[in-house]
């Protein structure tokens, strides 16, 4: 126990006092205080902390430095050569017992300066936070943000979406109320020509066609399939004067297609979907 003792007089504790304290606190406490000193086992290298999770020692020829990764980010002690400098986001850490972390800094939209945080009121939207910096996110038509997973999933699947927010609060027909509808059946959107909801076993969920084209509605109830504005009346200026090709290579490069998550490009105003004749 001399080395606590050590410890506790460096902070200016009364001998005295230092050795009750020695007696009386907790093992691991004690052991905290000693890791603010740290012997290299190598000239070079990244050494994680031994109870902190953000923090590190840097070894540069021998003489050791203590480091603090960014808030929001874990020091990546995977590399058993220890020749890695890698901090990583939170929950891409196995932190193990290094259990401890620097309080919160918080930002708009951001709980720590770096991570990926779920919106606190649209459950579509999530926040991608470096230094404090949080750019907005949205999920396709029909998804939302599952803070557990990190991904977007259907809406319906995710316990945090209000059910309002579920395909809008759009409710499908009672089973056999659709004519010539088969397993499922695709309903247009109210007010967006690009959306429409599909109703499987009584589920609805929001789908949105790809960039470039809009909801045509069938002939029959609860049909319908995505087609060229110009070919479906009443939507032919949907996408007004932007770049769709532009537009479609941009996404394309960005691997949004496949992931689910986009900055969703909207037109500058969104024309209501004009109502089926009876």
């Amino acid at each position: 126990m001399s080395v606590s003792i050590k410890v506790l007089t460096k902070l200016n504790v009364p001998p005295r006092l230092a050795l009750w304290v020695n007696l009386r606190l907790s093992p691991v406490l004690l052991n905290a205080l000693g890791q603010e000193s740290f012997k290299c086992p190598d000239d070079f290298g990244f050494y994680p902390h031994h109870v902190s999770c953000d923090k590190y020692w840097k070894c540069d020829n021998g003489v050791a430095e203590l480091k603090t990764c960014g808030n929001g980010l874990a020091f990546d002690a995977s590399d058993s050569k220890y020749l890695t400098e890698n901090c990583d986001y939170l929950h891409n850490v196995d932190c193990g017992d290094r259990s401890q972390l620097e309080p919160p800094i918080s930002t708009p939209h951001c709980q720590r300066l770096y991570g990926i945080f779920a919106d606190e009121k649209k459950c579509d939207v999530f926040w991608n936070c470096w230094n404090g910096e949080a750019s907005r996110y949205q999920c396709s038509p029909g998804l939302a943000y599952d803070r557990e997973a990190r991904v977007c999933m259907w809406a319906d699947q995710v316990p945090e979406c209000r059910s309002e927010e579920v395909a809008n609060g759009f409710a499908c027909a009672n089973p056999g109320e659709v004519a010539n509808a088969g397993s499922f059946s695709r309903h247009a959107h109210p007010e967006d020509c690009r959306k429409y909801y599909i109703c499987l076993e009584g589920t609805a969920r929001e789908y949105g066609c790809p960039i470039g084209t809009v909801f045509k509605i069938g002939d029959s109830d609860g049909t319908g399939n995505c087609e060229d504005p110009e070919d479906v009346p009443g939507c032919e200026d949907y996408y007004g004067d932007l770049d769709l090709k532009s537009i479609r290579k941009s996404e394309l490069l960005a691997g949004l297609q496949s992931d689910g998550q986009s900055r969703q490009t909207q037109p500058k105003q969104l024309k209501p979907r004009p109502q089926k004749e009876n």
